[in-house]
């Protein structure tokens, strides 16, 4: 049996004693030190010892320490009485475990063995849960720094209507979905349904972005990447007409979104295009122009720091640079790269649908555009292949329809979609922004995998989504 030590004048350590009492008496002795005696009613006498006297008295604490105790549990009213008692206790047993319930901000020294606990704090922090738009963290579980958090999944969530197994889960994970007051254990084939409560674990930094994730809805794109717009311009590569094009084209964009936009210039060399971008300058426009050279992958990843980005815009010839594109790839924002063809006509955004369950996790994103743009939705696919992940992609984004009153077209057709979309106007098409997109082109030519074959369709504005949180 293992003997534990408690020692209170108070309130909290008589409600402590009587908790112990109705519950945790099967395998210890608890032994109860007060000032004065107080009188609790149906405990074990084989589980409980009661003593009354001053705790601050090293003489009679020091006898009833001569016992082997696994740990000492102080809740005193006064600070004073707390340190001495706990100097009695170290002049007797130097390695003792001590738990301590402080509110006066008591601080201990060069004792690894004595666990302070802020009263003050666990009160607030428990008010803080009752806050809306707060996450639920656990502060008596593992670490309580934020590692166990519980979120509530809102009506518009990106997650809503999602498969757990889906959901890109690195350095964190759903353990637990409470729905109607029942717990439900996750599955990958598990979807996730409004109002769920989700019971999610992993690095605290990380969480505190999933929450984010979590409780985005829908017509706050480019969040929640970030804020503000980012085109970039290399004049290298981008010169004259075709940089104006690009240029006009993100202008139109801006003016829908109506954050800022950064236009960043890289390696200035055509002065009369640099004259007219120029122009543009304004307290959302900003022109930041960089004379450095050789810098340019880090130059765009700082930017996206310094500028809060949420969407990276560049041209169809900058995009097939493969360094430039590693770069995007590792920034984790969505990138657009824009064609020839006028955004101000555009009014379609398509998707073509495969077995790759990443369309599932950028689906939010494609909704939030062709939502606040007012563009037709459509997904294709192709006949000839029929697979159980389609079926699911298929139920995913008709229930996001549902849900955010966005009207969908789903298309079955015969022929390959990539050629089919070659014969399409002007429009949009949606690609997850995975490893595929990396590929070397050369090595992609015999593929029949639509996602690897992007650049097919690269005549058109096409908008690649990352598929991590």
């Amino acid at each position: 049996m293992k003997k534990i030590l408690i020692i209170t004048d108070n309130d909290v350590g008589k409600h402590f004693v009587e908790r112990i009492i109705e519950t945790y008496t099967s395998e210890n002795i608890y032994y109860v030190v007060q000032n004065k005696a107080v009188e609790y009613n149906n405990y074990d006498n084989s589980r409980f010892k009661f003593y009354e006297f001053d705790s601050t008295s090293f003489y009679k604490l020091s006898n009833l320490l001569k016992m082997e105790f696994i740990q000492v549990i102080i809740s005193l009213k006064n600070q004073q009485d707390t340190i001495h008692t706990i100097k009695n206790i170290r002049n007797v047993k130097k390695q003792i475990r001590v738990i301590v319930l402080d509110n006066s901000d008591l601080k201990i020294e060069n004792d690894n063995a004595i666990y302070i606990i802020n009263s003050r704090e666990i009160l607030s922090a428990r008010l803080i849960d009752y806050l809306p738009n707060v996450p639920v963290i656990a502060q008596n579980v593992g670490l309580g720094e934020g590692e166990i958090m519980e979120v509530l999944v809102p009506f518009g969530s990106s997650f809503v209507y999602r498969h757990v197994g889906v959901i890109e889960q690195k350095h964190w994970r759903i353990v637990a979905i409470y729905r109607n007051q029942e717990l439900i254990m996750p599955t990958r084939r598990r979807m996730i349904q409004p109002n769920d409560l989700l019971v999610i674990v992993g690095k605290p930094d990380v969480l505190k972005t999933v929450y984010r994730a979590i409780k985005r809805e829908l017509g706050q794109f480019p969040a929640p990447f970030g804020t503000n717009l980012y085109l970039f311009l290399d004049m290298r590569f981008d010169r004259g007409t075709d940089a104006l094009n690009v240029v006009k084209n993100a202008v139109i964009l801006h003016k829908q979104f109506k954050h800022k936009m950064i236009i960043k210039i890289y390696h200035p060399s055509d002065i009369a295009t640099l004259q007219k971008i120029k122009s543009l300058s304004s307290d959302n426009v900003i022109i930041d122009i960089s004379y450095d050279v050789g810098i340019g992958n880090s130059l765009i990843l700082g930017d996206i720091r310094k500028y809060n980005v949420g969407l990276v815009i560049v041209s169809k010839v900058l995009f097939k640079d493969i360094d430039i594109k590693q770069t995007l790839f590792d920034a984790n924002v969505p990138v657009l790269k824009i064609s020839k063809k006028s955004f101000e006509t555009l009014k379609d955004v398509y998707v073509i649908l495969n077995k790759n369950r990443d369309l599932e996790k950028v689906s939010t994103t494609i909704f939030d555009i062709s939502s606040q743009f007012g563009f037709n939705l459509e997904l294709f696919h192709y006949k000839n292949e029929n697979f159980e992940e389609i079926d699911e992609i298929n139920e995913h984004y008709y229930n996001l329809s549902t849900i955010f009153s966005k009207s969908i077209k789903i298309t079955d057709i015969d022929s390959n979609p990539i050629r089919y979309l070659q014969k399409k106007g002007n429009f949009l098409q949606c690609i997850p922004f995975s490893q595929k997109i990396l590929a070397n082109r050369l090595y992609t030519l015999f593929s029949t995998d639509s996602e690897k074959l992007y650049y097919k369709l690269d005549d058109n504005h096409q908008l690649f989504i990352p598929v991590q949180i």
